[in-house]
């Protein structure tokens, strides 16, 4: 029999294998496109050594089209919690170099598990994806896989913060569960999220588009407002990431956290006599009224680059965190417009069911 030390340096040696995800040639591609990998992405966006691992040692169970001979370390996906500026986080992060990402049985139960622990925790929830969508081979149980997802979506949806984040090209189920999520985060350039690909879509309709035409960054954050934040790069999208978590309360029965900017709130502002102009007909930039109103002029715009007629923000007064909703002159004279309602109702709902429990 296998003595203790034995057993110990057998589990370590498998834990460093799981932890190479798909291995070095994987990961140096991975890397060539200006991408990290899933753990490299949630080192970054936790509190350093906070991060708990769970679920690291699970195996798929499929054996058709020879899947059983496969080994796919961590089944895809990284799953577990921290804290961010000490707060507690549950997360998951598809790992792109093990089998594309794509999710299984057992990667959507292990994403299932964090999705339950944050919600009976009441802590929020951010999902790092990084896929190809469901991976075919397990069929049903993929796709079921998908359906319990969406389900835990939807139970936490006003009750936690839910956070999606496209680092990658993310097709299929991989971008329905985003969509029903309270913020999307994308990088530019280097993650897109479309239902079907470019080549279904040449084949289907003779279109030819290409992927970051049909689902990237700009496109979702500019078109279509299925996303809400354009990150330049990846780190700067986990800074971000981390910045919106600053202003958002853990779960709706708590409060969102106060902050000390050292801004005087009995200071006065005399900009402020002068921002509106005398004439009704000349516009104006809302955002420099937000300036001068909020904690050292900071502010945080959601889909700033969409449905611009109407500014949706947080920002902090007094060092207490608060939703903004503003009509802005300088574009479409802040008209209401269908886009408009949309943006502005999207902000206004998650504040007040984060406040008031609705």
């Amino acid at each position: 029999m296998a003595t203790v030390q034995e057993r110990i340096d057998l589990m370590n040696a498998k834990k460093e294998h799981i932890m190479q995800g798909g291995g070095p040639k994987r990961i140096e591609k991975q890397h060539a496109k200006g991408k990290m990998t899933a753990r490299e992405r949630i080192n970054l966006l936790f509190d350093e050594g906070t991060f708990v691992e769970l679920d690291q040692f699970v195996k798929h169970r499929c054996t058709n089209f020879g899947q059983e001979k496969k080994d796919l370390p961590g089944e895809g996906v990284v799953t577990g919690y921290g804290t961010i500026d000490g707060r507690l986080v549950y997360a998951f992060a598809e790992d792109f170099t093990v089998e594309g990402g794509s999710l299984g049985e057992m990667h959507a139960k292990k994403i299932w598990k964090v999705q339950d622990l944050a919600i009976k925790m009441g802590a929020p929830f951010i999902g790092i994806n990084d896929s190809g969508g469901a991976r075919i081979q397990e069929a049903v149980d993929a796709l079921s896989g998908y359906g319990g997802i969406f389900l835990r979506n939807t139970m936490a949806s006003g009750v936690i913060p839910q956070i999606s984040v496209i680092m990658g090209p993310c097709a299929g189920g991989a971008v329905y569960s985003p969509a029903l999520t309270d913020f999307v985060f994308m990088v530019k350039k280097t993650s897109q999220m479309f239902i079907t690909g470019p080549a279904v879509i040449k084949s289907v309709t003779a279109e030819e588009v290409t992927a970051e035409q049909l689902g990237g960054a700009m496109t979702h954050n500019t078109t279509s407002g299925v996303a809400h934040f354009a990150a330049e790069n990846e780190q700067d999208c986990i800074n971000q990431i981390r910045y919106l978590l600053s202003f958002l309360p853990s779960n709706n029965m708590d409060d969102a956290p106060t902050v000390d900017t050292g801004d005087d709130p009995s200071r006065m502002d005399e900009s402020l006599d002068t921002v509106v102009p005398d004439n009704p007909n000349m516009p104006y930039d809302m955002k420099d009224v937000i300036r001068s109103l909020v904690d050292n002029g900071e502010f945080y715009e959601s889909q700033a680059h969409y449905a611009k007629n109407i500014i949706t923000c947080f920002a902090h007064f007094d060092g207490r965190s608060v939703g903004i909703i503003a009509n802005q002159p300088n574009v479409m004279a802040g008209v209401l417009i269908l886009m408009h309602q949309i943006n502005q109702q999207d902000l206004f709902v998650f504040v007040m069911r984060s406040i008031f429990l609705l």
